[in-house]
Formats: structure tokens, sequence, C-alpha cells
């Protein structure tokens, strides 16, 4: 390849943005990457991740050959192998395991690494592979379960409005999200809302990016944002402002739900909720009387041990102020109810039915398990309960294959080590889970060294072991032909051919996009409101007993990293400085700690080391530390999982990281 040519991909990042970007190739070389000016929501635009993206890539410390562990489990002692004899071994290995033990004992354990449809987490190549060994299947509920659950309850769907509305909006919720952080192409929809006069509110336990641009920030306690809900729709119905037309023809379960309702005056859900109930109810009277209002609740608010309940509740408000008849009014959580292209597992290739296990719950479900293959993911670093999963790491007996791009935490336990391409490297197909935008993401370059993509891997594995089921070996284009292949109105004329050529298209949805004005995706075409007494559970930090643990820690999303990608990037290390831990003043003096001062983060469960930021960016009795750190990386060799319990939420056995109680206490020694 000689001169230069731009080529039209996508971010493969678990963000909602999915961002359409443009890469500069010259003489064969990736020289350039700029966000694509003509993507309607790119907007030309990368965040301060992605922008290294290029850098990344061709990092001193990327993994590049196979290798194979020389040394005890732990150490990141590799010896370099060639492709053949990592098949070899590999192969061996999971013939003997499914003879011995059979399939359910592999793990095959996937991440949102990628969220590509061929390479990434709704990878359909790997699930056919496993389905033929007969392995079990893998629940990846870490990100947003519970949050979906509590939806598709209320609205038949985890899909909600299309967030270029918010444009449209003169009340805008940002609800236990970051937006400037994670998700910042939102803020130019909300920017041109507020030239038209549109009020921004920011709810959130810490004053955030986000909250600091805002109109107004409430902190909330963790936990209890049904609590907050149920508060301000009593001031709509004291209002006597709910929308009744839209109640008679488009809800069910009102009757109950309003009783629930006004069980929640202003005062009561002030104490519940931490904030002072002059700002409940104001915030009440203008959700009452500013049609549309547009409420953005992203990942982290249901986080805890009732965030299926709050999602849930969250989605009433639109349904009693009938948000979702204007466009510009109701809830954008995920857009990806909407993506209606065909992910075919292939469960006929099973030849029985298999376990299923849960993401969230390694360190306990690996007790029978022979194999563990890790891809598009670090549990070591993201998983909770870390301590537990390093114990089960250690195991002489666990066959541990991670497929990977650098030498994470998780690397360093594995057996076999195959290296894997990145997005610049690769075919795939995306969908935001905050657009309505699908993007192909065409190669730009060659992989360097003999690093391969998911789905190559997985041909030449299948082909290694002698299998025989010719839909093992479909190419990559083949299984993007099959994904859009669903028949769905909303991707009539969306081609293979018309997206690499387009490099994005918009799904057949009307613009302004009002997707439930008419009806709901329910049995009765109703929303449903939650049973009486259901509208909000309380979080475990709500409930617990505080005596030796009285700070609840929030862990929020970095700045710099995004999940634990780029947690090894020298120049965003170098951004994010040490690992710190935000303390109240009144909580910093009542434990005689002082700005800088190196402390531990503790409970039961284990510890992490952070230096101290005084500040009143969180309230007392709340602590917070940004997740993404790499243990190994950070002081002590660990992170804020190490703090975090194997506990489920209420719903989708959603994780809890946001629902931990600890102390924090100065180090021992100088």
């Amino acid at each position: 390849m000689s001169g230069e040519i731009r080529v039209l991909g996508a971010c493969p990042l678990d963000c909602p943005d999915t961002c359409s970007w443009v890469v500069t190739v010259r003489d064969g070389q990736a020289v350039k990457m700029r966000g694509n000016p003509d993507h309607p929501y790119t907007r030309g635009a990368l965040c301060v991740k992605v922008n290294r993206y290029l850098e990344h890539t061709q990092a001193d410390d990327r993994i590049l050959y196979p290798m194979r562990r020389t040394g005890p489990k732990g150490s990141g002692q590799f010896e370099r192998i060639t492709w053949d004899e990592a098949l070899d071994e590999i192969s061996t290995r999971l013939r003997g395991i499914v003879d011995e033990h059979g399939g359910e004992a592999i793990w095959p354990y996937l991440g949102t690494g990628s969220l590509g449809y061929l390479q990434g987490c709704e990878g359909v190549a790997g699930r056919r592979f496993w389905n033929v060994l007969g392995a079990s299947k893998h629940w990846l509920n870490i990100c947003s379960a519970a949050g979906s659950s509590g939806l598709m309850k209320a609205n038949g769907t985890a899909g909600g409005m299309d967030p270029e509305n918010f444009a449209q909006a003169r009340l805008i919720l940002l609800w236990g999200t970051n937006t400037l952080t994670s998700g910042h192409h939102l803020w130019k929809f909300i920017q041109d809302a507020r030239a038209d006069g549109a009020y921004v509110v920011a709810i959130d336990p810490i004053r955030t990016r986000t909250a600091d641009q805002a109109d107004q920030h409430l902190a909330i306690r963790p936990g209890t944002d049904a609590a907050l809900a149920l508060g301000l729709l009593n001031v709509v119905l004291a209002e006597n402002a709910q929308d009744e037309e839209f109640l008679a023809e488009h809800t069910e379960g009102w009757e109950d739900f309003r009783k629930e309702i006004l069980e929640y005056p202003v005062e009561r859900v002030a104490e519940i909720t931490g904030i002072p109930a002059e700002d409940v109810h104001s915030l009440g009277m203008r959700l009452a009387h500013t049609r549309p209002t547009a409420i953005r609740a992203t990942m982290g608010i249901q986080r805890h041990a009732g965030g299926g309940t709050a999602m849930r509740t969250i989605a009433a408000i639109p349904g009693v102020t009938g948000d979702w008849r204007h466009p510009g009014g109701g809830v954008a959580y995920s857009t990806s109810g909407h993506v209606r292209v065909n992910v075919d597992r292939r469960d006929d290739l099973l030849a029985k039915p298999v376990r299923t296990l849960v993401m969230t719950k390694l360190g306990s479900q690996l007790d029978d398990v022979k194999c563990l293959w890790v891809y598009a993911a670090n549990p070591l670093g993201s998983t909770p309960d870390a301590n537990a999963i390093r114990r089960q790491l250690a195991r002489e007996d666990l066959f541990t294959v991670v497929m990977e791009q650098f030498p994470t935490d998780t690397v360093d336990y594995a057996d076999i080590v195959l290296p894997a391409t990145m997005q610049t490297e690769h075919m795939d197909l995306h969908a935001g889970y905050g657009h309505m935008y699908l993007l192909w993401n065409e190669p730009a370059v060659r992989p360097p060294g003999e690093c391969l993509s998911t789905t190559e891997t997985f041909r030449r594995l299948a082909a290694h072991m002698g299998l025989t089921e010719p839909s093992l070996y479909d190419s990559d284009l083949e299984l993007a032909e099959s994904l859009l292949a669903s028949g769905h109105p909303s991707l009539e004329g969306v081609t293979l051919d018309r997206l690499r050529k387009e490099g994005w298209v918009r799904m057949n949805y009307p613009k302004p996009f009002t997707p439930f004005a008419e009806g709901f995706p329910t049995p009765s075409g109703r929303l449903r409101f939650p049973p009486s007494g259901k509208a909000y559970v309380p979080s475990h930090t709500a409930v617990a007993s505080r005596a030796a643990y009285p700070l609840t820690l929030v862990t929020p999303a970095a700045h710099t990293f995004l999940n634990t990608i780029f947690g090894n990037n020298p120049e965003l290390r170098r951004r994010a400085k040490e690992p710190a831990v935000l303390v109240n003043p009144a909580d910093a003096a009542a434990r005689g700690l002082v700005g800088g001062q190196r402390v531990r983060v503790h409970n039961d469960g284990g510890e992490f080391l952070a230096d101290v930021e005084i500040s009143d960016r969180v309230a007392p009795g709340v602590v917070a530390t940004p997740k993404g750190r790499w243990p190994k990386l950070s002081p002590g060799g660990a992170n804020a999982n190490a703090v975090v319990a194997e506990r489920d939420g209420d719903m989708g056995r959603g994780p809890a990281f946001h629902d931990n109680l600890v102390e924090v206490s100065p180090c021992a020694g100088p």
C-alpha cells in the first residue's frame, strides 16, 4: 500500500456514544485518527481517552505473539511460542477436559472490552465454537443488567428515547450519569436545549464535572433514587399536573402506584435521600409544569441492591407526566432495545442444555471449572471480590487462556496468552447504546506481529481440533451479512455494502423519535407501574449496620480510563495521578486525615490504598474513588474491587459496585 487513504471505522469501547472515526493511513501506517465530522452524533470529536488510541495500538507493551507460562501463576513470566504450538496445547487440553469432565467445565468469560457484534461481547463466532464443545454459557451481567430488567418490567424494552431529542427538552435531569466523562457527545444536544431555555439538573452523590456545568446539583444519598422519583411525583400530584389522558390510555396499575406516591411526601423523601426538602419540592414543581422533560439515567445508577427497582420507578415518571407523547420527553438509558440485528448464537449446536455461569460470580463459581477462557475482559481489574478471583486463578488445575492486547493482571495468571488485534486491524459491526446508528469498522492497517482477530482465532482453533460444523468457518463478511438479515423494518435498506461504503447508517426510525407515544411493547400495550409496595427497595448501605464500616463507597468512571482499558497508558496514567479517595471534610476531621495522606480503604472483604483528597464534592458519609486502575499498577497491588462483594442486586443479578460500606484509616508506618 502506498500513498494516503482515509478509512472509516467505529470506536469499539464500552461507551454509549460509539463514535464514528476516520483513520488516515500513509504508506501502510495509521498516522492520524479523528472523529467523523459527517456523523450526526460524533460531530467530529473523540474523547480524551480515544484521542490516544493510535498511540495505544503502537505501545511498547503490546502483546504481539502467542506465549506460554514459564513461572508461577501470577508471576507474568512467559516464553514466546508459535501459533501451532499454542493451538496444539489448547486443543489437547480442551479435548481432555471435555472427555473427563464434560463441556460445562469450560467457562468462556467474555467482557465489554469491545462491543462489536463480530469481535466483541456480542461475538457470535465464539458462541458457535463453545456450543459445539458444550461449554457453559456466560451471563454478561456486569454492566446494565439490573436497569435493563427494571425497564423491561416497566416499558417492555430497555430502549428509550433518542438522545438527539434532548435538544428539544425544556427540563433535563442527568440522573446518576456523568455525561462529560461517560458519553460527552450528548452534551452538545443539551447545549442546544439550554440555548432555548432548558434547565439542567444533575442528580448524583458526587459533584462531578457534569454537575459543575449543570444549573443545579442535588447530592443524593447513594441508592435512594427511587425514593426521590416518588417524592417528585408526589409534588406532581399535589399540583394536579399528571396527564390523565395518557394515564388512562397507555398505563396500567395507576391507582395502586398513585397510593404509593402519596406515601412519599417531600419531608420523608428529604430524610431518605439527604436532599433538602425545599430542593425536592422545587424540582418537583419544575417537573410538574415543564414539558417536555428528558431524563438521562445510565448504568451507574443501577449498581446497588435496589438498582432495577430504581430504574423501573424512574421510568414511571414520564408515564405520569405524559412526557412520552412529546418529542424531547421520556427516559434515555440505552438505545440497544431498538437495535434489531439478527444475533443468532446457534443454541441448536448444543447437544444438550448447559448451565449458565454469572460474570460477576467468577470468584465463587470457578470451583468446578477446569478451563477459563478470557477475552475482551480483565476480571482481576473489573470484577467484584478480586481477592477471591486471584485465589481461584492461582489453581494449578485451572487451565486459563487469555486473548489480550496488553499484559493485564489477568494475563499474569494465564497458561497460554494469545495476541489479539485492536480495532484499526479488523472488521466489525457496531451499534451505539446511546444513539440510533449502525456503524461499520473497516480495518485500516495490517495487524502487528502475529495478532489475530477473535473470529480468526476461533476459525483456526476449530480447524486445529478437526471440528466439521460448517458455520464455524463463516468469514467476517458472512457473519455480518447474517446479522443484518433480521427482516426487521428498522433495517430495511441497511445493507453491508452500504455500511462499508458510508461507514454508518441511521436505523429506520423517524426523526423525532417518540417510541411510546402510542403505546408500549408490553403484552397489554401499556406502561406497567411498579406493583404496590415495590417502588422503592433500599440499598444495602441504607439497611446494613454501619458500626464497623460507616462510609458508603462509590466507584464512578474515571475520566482518563474506560473500565480498565488505557489503565497502562503512560500519558493517561500521568493525567490521572495517583489513586485518590474523595473524603468530605467532616469525615476527614473525625478520622484525623489530611490531604495527600496515604490511607487504607477497607472492609471485611479486603482493602486498597489511596491518597486522601479532602473535598465537599462528596457529602458526609460518602467516599468515592474512580474505577479503572490496574491492580498491579496501584499501591498495594489492589484497586477498589478488593472491597466489592459478590452481591446481586434486585433484578437481573446486577452487581452492587456502589453499595459497599467501608472505613478509611491511615496507613501504618511513615
